[in-house]
């Protein structure tokens, strides 16, 4: 099966690098819809974001490894190449002569003898040899760390200046580990002891999470085909992301406004802390992503939630000023913080990207941020690190709405081992791959002003 298995992930790599399809989402496809066994499926989880998270790495190798260019008609033995490299540096469940010999068939029956021969002899050299002297070659300095960690120099550059270069190298490195799989329970429905106890009943290994009181963790097995997930009892959600609707604290019977919706985790969340009871408004740019909003609601039995196709920036448009208690900008970025669980976002974003997501980060803050009532909360989140898109972004705000204040109340709605991070004076926290081996995210948590400036209790 495990040759299959390298097939299947072959073919995933090939629709990833000629379609520009987003790993996550053509991965989840695949084991959706592949005949493929639960225990195999961490396996080609493993090769498929492996393989992309060391890309430049083991290209490093490949460039030196080769006598001369691959024909263009054959250039998917590059691809076969790379996820068995990977599988040799990289991972310890099977020995390399069968590695080398599951690509070698792979190859014979894709392509023709001569390939198969060039992909043996390719693959023999590196079990042979190793890498200590194609390591020589590496470099200097940022140029050399980008190698070591498999990240852009300009963002590990970027990072560095941000940063420090030691955080910098921590982060590059967590995200080269593997990412837990986490899920929420739907408290709307149940609990997580229940949840707990329902799982391990499945044969799923799972346990409280770290960073939500309705966060776990999946240690062992497959949750989307359990019974619990099925019924609307959990979703999968990263514990940095469920840290969101914690700080927007929504309470039962309010109005909510969650500007940049889809999927709808936070959404739902934010609709299961309401106890079905309120509104929660979910708009998003796309009409396909609307309908992920919708199902994510129908699955979790949740009927307060009201979405709809909108610009963020046009929300005053539609809505009457002051109509909301809470808004919620969790806002386009550069993604930055889920690297682990979307690899290929470290190779296709750019340094201009960045300054184009901040213009629109602060369009939709500033149009959001009339739809707040006096007293109401507004919450910024992003899943980057980047401080151009988070603390600049943040401070620009406050900077030019004096009518808002840093939310007094954020840092005793975060759970006790973030408060650390969370800097005196300011009610916004970033956190950082490594911290908690979650996503990055960061969260900034305002309160509009009452007329006249006076404090909302």
């Amino acid at each position: 099966m495990e040759n299959n298995i390298r097939a299947i992930a072959l073919d995933v790599l090939l629709k990833i690098e000629q379609n520009q399809a987003y790993s996550n989402l053509q991965l989840n496809q695949t084991l959706q819809n592949a005949n493929i066994k639960n225990v195999d499926k961490g396996l080609l989880t493993n090769i498929v974001y492996g393989t992309i998270q060391r890309k430049n790495t083991i290209d490093f190798y490949v460039d030196q490894l080769l006598n001369k260019p691959v024909k263009k008609k054959d250039r998917w033995v590059l691809t076969l190449l790379r996820l068995s490299i990977y599988q040799m540096l990289y991972m310890d469940r099977v020995p390399d002569h069968a590695i080398i010999h599951e690509a070698v068939e792979i190859t014979k029956q894709r392509g023709h003898q001569g390939l198969a021969g060039l992909v043996n002899g390719i693959l023999r050299k590196l079990q042979r040899e190793g890498t200590a002297s194609m390591d020589k070659k590496a470099g200097e300095g940022s140029e050399k760390d980008a190698l070591i960690y498999s990240m852009p120099q300009w963002l590990f550059e970027r990072w560095s200046d941000q940063f420090g270069q030691e955080d910098a190298k921590k982060m590059a490195e967590s995200n080269l580990l593997a990412s837990s799989v986490t899920a929420r329970v739907n408290t709307h429905l149940t609990n997580r002891q229940d949840v707990l106890k329902q799982l391990k009943e499945e044969g799923i290994v799972a346990e409280e999470g770290e960073l939500s009181p309705e966060g776990i963790i999946i240690k062992e097995g497959y949750l989307p085909e359990t019974e619990v997930y099925k019924r609307g009892l959990v979703t999968i959600q990263d514990e940095s992301s469920m840290l969101v609707a914690r700080a927007v604290d929504p309470a039962p019977g309010d109005y909510v406004l969650d500007t940049c919706a889809a999927p709808g985790g936070k959404s739902t969340h934010m609709a299961e802390l309401m106890q079905g009871k309120g509104k929660v408004i979910s708009l998003d740019l796309h009409a396909h992503k609307i309908d992920l909003i919708n199902k994510q609601a129908k699955r979790l039995d949740l009927e307060n939630i009201e979405a709809s196709v909108l610009d963020a920036r046009k929300v005053t448009e539609k809505f009457l000023p002051e109509t909301f208690d809470r808004v919620l900008v969790d806002a386009p970025c550069s993604g930055f913080g889920v690297i682990r669980k979307k690899p290929d976002l470290k190779w296709s974003k750019t340094e201009e990207d960045v300054m184009r997501l901040n213009a629109i980060q602060k369009d939709i803050l500033d149009a959001a941020s009339k739809m707040v009532k006096q007293g109401g909360s507004l919450v910024y989140s992003t899943c980057t690190v980047d401080k151009e898109e988070n603390k600049m972004v943040a401070d620009w705000f406050l900077d030019n709405h004096p009518e808002f204040e840093w939310d007094p109340n954020f840092t005793e709605r975060m759970p006790q081992n973030v408060r650390s991070y969370i800097i005196d004076g300011r009610s916004d926290l970033q956190i950082m791959p490594h911290y908690f081996n979650s996503d990055g995210f960061y969260i900034a948590a305002y309160r509009k002003k009452t007329t006249g400036g006076e404090k909302h209790a």
